[in-house]
């Protein structure tokens, strides 16, 4: 586990784990479920427990364990996990960062919003995973982070709430996308590295085992976005789906139900590197951000879905005005194709679920932020200020804090208003 992470081990294992890691998750029955009971691929469709299609209505909790600057209102010099928890560091001290990481956990995605969620009218939540939460004491890895409470946790609420759970391996070991959001160093040495795709399988196959007997979760979201299309796509892709596939049978051997989602190249968009599917109950996905709701638009991955006779689904989109987001969402619905939107909670957003008030103390942080990453010597604001502006941060990130954009969830087709 990196440097950053450990102290913040340390201030949460505490809190959260109470009982081994590798206890069952309450509420799981005491004999093993059939595959019945969870939701599965038949053809070109999804089918739920009871027969009829699970038509995938879903949201992502982005930012919650896997940071990105811009939620936190930074601009692009800040965007990286580890330039966030740096600069954090700095304005805070280490143990300060890891009490704010701590309260950030709790707060940022609680039963609240799962409750919301799951009352709009969602039926699904992807949740973007960064794998040092669930790895520690690499070279030789042991699979206890603090990582597994919390989606424990968030698995009951969710069961509760009635929705299903993807799990989506948003920051692999070495990165598997070469960008900021995937916390490595900016090129996806995954794929150059046979240690990082031995931790890659290794993680997924402790996930599966965990969660193997519990509905609730839906599925395993392999590798967001591999292959950023800047780098050696040449040199890249053609490794892409042997590894998908050596991950996929540990997957299988631990966990024969789940759905397994699989991701193509450049940014998600790009099936080419894949070949016909390698298993049975995988599911296909694509984002696609800002692009025409049209036909042409999707007329790949339609082609894709009808040659191999599998689902297809949009795991990420959004972030756009509401006409737009009701005329791509409907686009999709035309072909049977289900859609998870991009992201459930962002700071001073209306393209959001649930919108965070930026305070002008938060401001200050963010001018900070932007300085610190040009100048390490940069001054940090007033020691009142940081508190007060951290302390507010926490309090406006909870769910009754939070403006909802009603508009934005009608655009959806959901819940339109209180």
């Amino acid at each position: 586990m990196a440097t950053l992470y450990s102290p913040l081990v340390t201030a949460v294992a505490g809190l959260l784990v109470t009982a081994s890691l590798w206890a069952p998750i309450a509420g799981v029955a005491a004999e093993s479920p059939s595959r019945s009971d969870f939701v599965h691929a038949e053809g070109r469709r999804l089918v739920g427990p009871d027969g009829a299609t699970f038509a995938v209505k879903g949201i992502n909790l982005g930012h919650w364990l896997v940071q990105e600057g811009y939620m936190f209102g930074f601009n692009r010099k800040t965007e990286a996990p580890g330039q966030i928890r740096s600069t954090f560091e700095r304005l805070l001290g280490r143990s300060g960062a890891a009490r704010f990481w701590t309260r950030f956990y709790d707060g940022y995605v609680a039963e609240d919003d799962v409750r919301f969620i799951g009352a709009a009218g969602f039926n699904t939540i992807r949740v973007p995973l960064d794998y040092r939460m669930f790895v520690s004491g690499e070279p030789d890895p042991k699979f206890d982070g603090i990582g597994y409470a919390l989606i424990d946790r968030l698995v009951g609420w969710a069961k509760k709430a009635g929705v299903r759970v993807i799990l989506d391996l948003h920051a692999a070991p070495g990165g598997q996308v070469g960008a900021s959001h995937d916390g490595g160093s900016g090129f996806p040495l995954l794929f150059y590295s046979r240690a990082n795709q031995d931790l890659t399988v290794r993680l997924w196959r402790a996930l599966a085992q965990r969660y193997r007997d519990e509905p609730t979760v839906l599925g395993f979201d392999l590798l967001n976005e591999p292959i950023a299309p800047h780098h050696d796509t040449k040199y890249l892709e053609p490794r892409l789906q042997p590894l998908l596939e050596r991950i996929a049978k540990a997957v299988r051997e631990v966990a024969p139900h789940q759905v397994i989602f699989i991701e193509g190249s450049r940014w998600g968009t790009s099936w080419h590197p894949l070949g016909k599917p390698f298993a049975e109950n995988l599911v296909y996905t694509y984002h696609s951000y800002w692009a025409s709701p049209r036909r042409n638009t999707i007329q790949p991955q339609l082609n894709f879905r009808d040659r191999y006779n599998v689902p297809i689904l949009i795991a990420e989109t959004g972030e756009a005005t509401d006409d737009w987001i009701f005329n791509f969402r409907t686009m999709h619905e035309s072909y049977g194709i289900g859609w998870i939107f991009w992201p459930y909670k962002n700071i001073n957003q209306t393209t959001t679920v649930a919108s965070v008030r930026m305070s002008a103390d938060w401001k200050t942080i963010v001018d900070f932020a932007d300085r610190f990453a040009d100048d390490a010597n940069a001054t940090p604001p007033a020691q009142d200020v940081i508190e007060r502006a951290f302390e507010g941060y926490l309090k406006a990130i909870e769910f009754k804090n939070c403006d909802v954009q009603w508009s934005y969830l009608a655009a959806l087709g959901l819940k339109a208003g209180p």
